[in-house]
């Protein structure tokens, strides 16, 4: 087979977005969204409206890098090591959210939504207690991992649509294709199945098919290149627009007006995916040091982000501080000691490697020339 060349943009675009998704999980613990702690003074203001365009783009980039990497992980894999890694370095940090890193969020939002009274040590026998479904529910079992939902849906859609993926793999992608991709997603922005990061779970997997089959090569570099500034426009255009509307007033469900309003995030959200992508391909071409490092903890920074914010916002809410002054301290504080539980406690040792989901460190004395002992 033919072996794509390494994209580092997209490297890039990953580390970004997992950067985004840390300043994203700041800012609900202040907006006016349900989460599993909140802080005593809301903003419905600028970091409403942060978390409203970030929302548009945030997980879809997500979907559509991992269809890219599928095709790249089939380029070189058989089809029984790409299952196996999959359900290694996707299944084993599930598990590891489900049971150790999930118990602590569900009891924080339990006692601050005032529906459990005692110590953490009281709870754990508690949280088999029914299935976790939502915010303020009843069910403690976190069966998905709270945000870790997105390593169980890629690893379902990766195994799933494998028999689709070795059928179009070497379909011919005419240019053609691209100006019709984005009705789908606008039909598909207007349901809501199974809601998941404030999109629904069908939304997702056009994405990632999308990503596997059109994010990648000349025929899409030639498109993006071609159309970046009426993208950037209506990227620009229909997420203010969005923003505006939700925060005056979200028009009611199943009227014309609701079907346009989701229409038009749907638009922003394909749109602002051209943009992001044509930039990372126009400036972040090049690997370094810096890369080579934060692409790596990329994974264990997205896996330990949300419950060290929930943890430490659980004790710096009632504070009298400023909302500004709240998140500035949340974010810093978190990024802080996430790098330094990557650094210190994960990078280092292979076990907790295959606990994060990353390759394991090879070995130093890996190649070298044995000694000969003298008899």
């Amino acid at each position: 087979m033919r072996r794509l060349n390494r994209q580092y943009d997209l490297d890039w675009i990953r580390v970004a977005a997992t950067v985004a998704v840390f300043v994203f999980h700041c800012t609900m613990f202040a907006n006016a969204f349900p989460w599993h702690v909140k802080n005593n003074e809301l903003n419905s203001g600028w970091v409403f409206s942060l978390s409203l365009l970030l929302s548009t783009w945030l997980m879809p980039i997500f979907f559509a890098i991992s269809g890219i990497s599928v095709r790249y992980a089939l380029e070189r894999k058989t089809v029984r090591n790409y299952i196996t890694e999959r359900l290694t370095r996707l299944g084993i940090p599930l598990l590891l959210g489900i049971w150790i890193l999930s118990p602590p969020q569900v009891y924080i939002e339990r006692i601050s939504y005032e529906q459990f009274n005692g110590s953490f040590l009281d709870f754990i026998p508690h949280y088999v207690d029914g299935l976790y479904l939502g915010i303020g529910g009843s069910g403690n079992f976190a069966f998905v991992g709270l945000h870790l939902w997105y390593l169980l849906v890629l690893l379902v859609f990766s195994i799933l649509t494998l028999p689709l993926f070795r059928f179009i793999q070497h379909l011919t992608i005419k240019p053609v294709y691209y100006y019709f991709l984005p009705i789908p997603l606008v039909l598909l922005s207007t349901i809501n199945i199974v809601d998941l990061g404030s999109w629904d779970i069908f939304f997702y997997v056009v994405i990632f098919i999308y990503g596997y089959y059109f994010f990648h090569g000349n025929v899409f570099q030639t498109m993006i290149q071609k159309t970046f500034w009426i993208h950037l426009l209506i990227g620009v255009s229909t997420s203010i627009i969005y923003t505006s509307w939700f925060i005056i007033n979200i028009p009611e469900v199943g009227t014309t007006a609701f079907y346009l309003f989701k229409s038009i995030r749907g638009l922003s959200c394909w749109s602002s995916l051209i943009t992001i992508f044509y930039l990372g391909h126009r400036y972040l071409r090049r690997s370094n040091h810096t890369l080579a490092y934060t692409s790596e903890a990329a994974m264990p920074v997205y896996i330990l982000h949300q419950p060290v914010i929930v943890i430490i916002g659980f004790f710096i809410k009632d504070l009298s501080w400023s909302v500004e002054w709240k998140l500035t301290f949340l974010f810093a504080t978190c990024f802080s000691l996430v790098l330094l539980l990557y650094h210190v406690l994960i990078r280092p040792f292979n076990v907790m490697r295959f606990l994060f989901g990353l390759k394991q460190k090879p070995s130093i004395h890996k190649g070298l020339p044995v000694k000969e002992t003298s008899r």
